[in-house]
């Protein structure tokens, strides 16, 4: 089949850099001397395995440049700590920032690797207090460490939990904030926000992001904008995407094309409110 044959051939993603940033962005390069949305995001806004992520729809629909500072696995430290592209976001028309999952910060538990968010490099005394059995050299991503401590004492995870929560709300709040500009706050999933508790957010992303923590963000955002992918456009599974041989598991985990003009479509009217003001 022709999607078959897609999957097939991995993307050039063109990767290209702004400013003092010291991110990598997927290009082509934008012109940033004129009005310009800023979209900052993980793997969804980068728009891994796909042709045409949301913000390159967006731009065609607003008619405004829409630069895509998405970045594979962020979390909020990732752009929090980036004062170069803090900046960048300063001196856009307007800013969207996808909502990230909990996990992947430095907090009082845990620290994660400043830029690569999902990679976990060591506890703090508090951790080894609060799970004195576990060997944590043996882990190298917070979705394994994750799923394993769970595994280990569910009543001590909740403790856990918690504090990366009230940590994530009070990174985002800050980035925010910082942002100075109007936000456009944006949940990407397959699922409305919950209660952010179960041993099942672990995996669906943005794992342990509860709807009262959207709302408490929210309260610095212009706007929140809610897209929850609909059931045809899981079904069409990696239909339309381009990826590796060995990258199909990791794409049919990704939302597709006709998830990402849903997201192009639910922004339009908050940004071009936004715009016009």
């Amino acid at each position: 089949m022709a999607f078959e044959r897609m999957g097939r051939q991995p993307l050039d993603y063109k990767p290209v850099r702004y400013g003092t940033s010291k991110l990598l962005f997927r290009g082509p390069q934008r012109d940033l001397t004129n009005a310009y949305v800023a979209c900052l995001g993980g793997t969804e806004t980068y728009g891994k395995f796909i042709d045409r992520p949301y913000p390159d729809l967006l731009e065609r629909q607003l008619g405004v440049t829409c630069v895509n500072f998405g970045w594979p696995n962020a979390g909020v430290d990732a752009f929090l700590k980036d004062d170069g592209l803090v900046s960048l976001a300063r001196e856009a028309r307007a800013v969207v920032v996808q909502m990230p999952c909990a996990m992947n910060l430095s907090n009082p538990f845990y620290q994660v690797h400043p830029r690569r968010n999902d990679r976990f490099l060591q506890t703090t005394p508090r951790m080894r207090r609060l799970y004195p059995e576990v060997d944590f050299t043996e882990f190298h991503f917070t979705r394994h460490m994750m799923a394993r401590l769970i595994q280990i004492a569910p009543e001590r995870f909740s403790v856990l939990r918690e504090g990366l929560q009230e940590t994530c709300v009070e990174r985002m709040q800050l980035l925010l904030e910082r942002i100075e500009r109007p936000v456009v706050l944006l949940w990407f999933a397959g699922h409305r926000p919950g209660r952010g508790d179960g041993p099942a957010d672990i995996a669906n992303d943005p794992a342990f992001v509860s709807r009262s923590m959207v709302n408490a963000i929210g309260t610095r955002a212009a706007r929140v904008v809610e897209v929850v992918i609909s059931r045809a456009a899981r079904e069409q599974g990696t239909r339309g995407m381009r990826f590796a041989a060995m990258e199909e598991a990791i794409a049919a985990d990704l939302p597709g094309p006709l998830a990402h003009s849903q997201a192009s479509k639910a922004l339009l009217p908050a940004l071009g409110e936004i715009l016009t003001q």
